[in-house]
């Protein structure tokens, strides 16, 4: 086997992402940021209302978040054996081995670029009654987005804790206002009573039920990237474990609340009809009749600076897993390199930018719907395939544990973890049947098909890369999920085949 020469490896440091310079709240807010708590309240639970007609929502985001709670069990005590960026990546490879390991690689970067450039296609409409407030007008959604893609793109290049602060200062904000028109709904009860019924099982357990634990998954999009950061972290044994449990009970309580004060004050025999008529702008035209135009106005303001959040947040966290895969060489080598001053993915961002840029021009170019094609379907689309890579690193968890559990209970390594995997396996096969349901297309439409079939083909792929890898580059193989110990082992002399070399 030849020794890594001089040319495939750059420096240790180039293969580095920055240590310690995010704490238990900057890692929150990351993730937080990605869950978009407005743009949820006010496009998730409206969707769900008005286009699947379910009223069960609030208690569809309790019955997930108790299923992640569980999945997070097994998740965060991997977390303390597995540091790296790559997360999914890392854990499916340590748990079902490299071949499965390159294709969640490949899962996640497809999802992960699938919801970041999602919300180009809404930035605009998020957009467009600030600026006619401002200007009296508005520019095309392109314009927008162009200018919303550059400040995401500079902001990925600058350190991760200068992209912490931003998104603090917007993220508090954004919960705040989201706060205030929840006890301006519930202050102003339709009928002048608190109906709880958006909690009754029978009103979730309806046709229809698959598509809103979807799109309730949906809104916990982010919760998982904890771990992507762990390298970045001062105290990783002790920030990720935190920050992934303290953003699933705070999703869970904001959006729970959140969609049930809307039903309580439109009223649970109204709000899907009034869902369905006014869809975005429903939260707004509550605000308008309980909290008056401010109030309005701020929370349009907070609207736009939530995609842009989501937009950062998610840019980040493709980044850093071609980063991941750079730095193992499972990509270019190029993708493993981190800005000496900044200590940022240099060239993943870049990358992820360049993508970004290519898909505007194309939604732009061919005049495509940006909120319905791009938004709605290609992020609702990336919001599935994380869910793929959840129940898989459920699975993969359990895995690991049945090797080496060492001193975790067995409710940490056994229980919990199988526990979630049926859970979220429920979930999957809901979500494949109601699939034309949360696109909100025709039951014989191909989309119906191709949208969840992309997840598959991408795997399958993954997987052949992998085995090329195996046996045209072994010593790229061997290092398949090691994170940040794959620099040092590409200059360390081979060490003789093994069973878990090869695997």
């Amino acid at each position: 086997m030849r020794p890594t020469s001089t040319v495939d490896r750059p420096s240790n440091v180039s293969e580095s992402l920055a240590r310690g310079r995010l704490g238990i709240p900057s890692v929150i807010f990351f993730v937080l940021s990605a869950a978009a708590p407005l743009t949820v309240v006010a496009g998730v639970v409206t969707t769900g209302y008005g286009v699947i007609g379910v009223t069960g929502i609030p208690l569809a985001f309790l019955l997930v978040a108790a299923v992640l709670a569980l999945f997070s069990v097994g998740y965060v005590a991997m977390s303390r054996r597995v540091e790296n960026a790559g997360a999914f990546y890392a854990y499916v490879s340590r748990g079902l081995g490299r071949p499965a390991g390159v294709a969640a690689a490949w899962v996640a970067l497809t999802a992960y670029n699938a919801l970041q450039v999602g919300l180009y296609g809404t930035i605009g409409v998020a957009a467009e009654p600030v600026l006619d407030r401002i200007f009296g007008g508005h520019p095309h959604w392109s314009i927008v987005a162009l200018v919303a893609w550059a400040l995401v793109g500079v902001l990925g290049l600058l350190r991760v804790d200068i992209n912490g602060r931003v998104l603090a200062a917007l993220l508090v904000a954004e919960i705040v206002v989201v706060l205030i028109f929840d006890l301006g709904q519930l202050g102003n009860p339709a009928g002048g009573e608190v109906s709880f019924a958006g909690f009754a099982p029978d009103n979730l357990f309806v046709p229809g039920v698959g598509a809103v634990l979807v799109l309730a998954v949906l809104g916990f999009v982010g919760f998982e990237s904890a771990v992507v950061f762990s390298e970045e972290s001062k105290d990783p044994k002790r920030t990720v474990p935190l920050a992934t449990y303290l953003s699933v009970v705070i999703v869970a309580a904001l959006y729970a609340l959140s969609s049930w004060t809307m039903a309580v004050a439109v009223g649970p025999d109204q709000i899907v009809s009034e869902a369905g008529e006014q869809s975005v702008g429903l939260i707004f035209n509550l605000a308008a009749t309980h909290l008056g135009d401010t109030a309005v106005t701020i929370g349009q303001v907070l609207f736009l600076t939530s995609v842009l959040a989501a937009m950062i947040s998610f840019h980040n966290t493709t980044a850093r897993y071609a980063f991941a895969l750079g730095r193992e060489r499972v990509l270019p080598a190029v993708f493993g390199r981190t800005s000496p001053r900044s200590g940022a993915p240099q060239a993943a961002s870049v990358a992820q930018s360049v993508f970004g840029l290519l898909v505007i021009l194309l939604y732009a170019v061919n005049g495509w719907d940006p909120v319905v094609k791009l938004f709605f379907w290609v992020g609702t689309t990336g919001g599935f395939g994380v869910l793929l890579l959840i129940a898989t690193t459920s699975v993969a968890v359990i895995a690991y544990f049945a090797r080496s559990g060492g001193d975790e209970t067995l409710w940490r390594r056994l229980i919990a973890p199988v526990l979630a995997t049926l859970a979220l396996f429920v979930i999957i096969w809901l979500a494949v049947s109601n699939f034309a349901n949360l696109l909100g297309v025709a039951p014989d439409s191909p989309m119906r098909w191709l949208a969840p079939a992309v997840f598959p083909v991408v795997a399958v792929l993954g997987i052949n890369w992998a085995l090329v890898l195996r046996r045209r580059r072994p010593d790229t193989y061997a290092r398949i999920g090691l994170g940040a110990a794959s620099a040092a082992a590409a200059v360390k002399p081979e060490a003789p085949a093994s069973v878990e070399v090869n695997r």
